[in-house]
């Protein structure tokens, strides 16, 4: 009786295998073209021109004419540190970046694309910043917990001279914008005086002239007659 219930089971059981076998082909068919996607998509950012400067720096040879070997350790670590200011700058793209694709993608206002390209960003950043990191703490001992800070400040100088130079140049347009408005209430200023000045000229010359007749009409003065005695 046993081997009559086993026997009706064999069915479920094959139909289960058969489905999980399925569903586990289709999973990571699906990975594998989402991967492919993922990794056609045009990335967040540009080329970093700083990590490639620092990488040429650190894997440039030697002279061959007996010269010193390599690059001295300073010029890598300040390419180092402009490969952090670099990296500073990203990461403040991305996280401002962050909430409003979240809000545009709950939205439906951007597609998965655009959501993928950001968290692929995410990433590339999070291995850049850990390579940072390891290549600080072998020029120096201690260094990767030191050169991010020093990078933001940096970075944040960098950024206020801009925005000086931006206010300084605003400043210097407002002037030469107020010089000609100036200029141009001083011009028809005295276009409005001299208007004024013609003016009073037309009507004193239009006034009709007295003559000298009317001038001794004018001075005469009729006396009473004296009475007779």
């Amino acid at each position: 009786m046993f081997s009559l219930d086993w026997k009706g089971l064999v069915l479920p059981f094959a139909y289960l295998i058969v489905l999980s076998g399925a569903l586990m082909t289709f999973s990571s068919i699906y990975r594998k073209r989402k991967a492919a996607e993922s990794a056609n998509l045009a990335p967040w950012f540009g080329p970093n021109l700083q990590r490639n400067i620092y990488l040429s720096l650190l894997h440039a040879e030697p002279e061959a004419d007996g010269g010193s070997g390599g690059v001295p350790e300073t010029v890598l670590k300040a390419a180092l540190l402009r490969r952090a200011v670099e990296d500073i700058q990203r990461l403040i793209q991305i996280k401002t970046a962050k909430q409003a694709c979240s809000a545009l993608l709950q939205r439906g206002s951007v597609g998965d694309d655009l959501w993928q390209r950001f968290q692929r960003a995410e990433r590339e950043m999070e291995e850049e910043l850990r390579d940072v990191v390891t290549e600080a703490n072998a020029l120096a001992p201690s260094w990767g917990h030191a050169i991010f800070q020093s990078a933001h400040e940096i970075a944040s100088n960098a950024k206020l001279r801009e925005s000086l130079a931006e206010i300084e140049a605003q400043t210097a347009a407002e002037k030469q914008w107020w010089e000609r408005r100036r200029g141009q209430i001083q011009s028809a200023f005295i276009k409005e005086l001299d208007q004024e000045a013609s003016s009073s000229a037309a009507a004193a010359g239009s006034a009709p002239a007295k003559t000298p007749a009317a001038e001794e009409d004018a001075v005469l003065v009729d006396t009473p007659a004296k009475g007779k005695n």
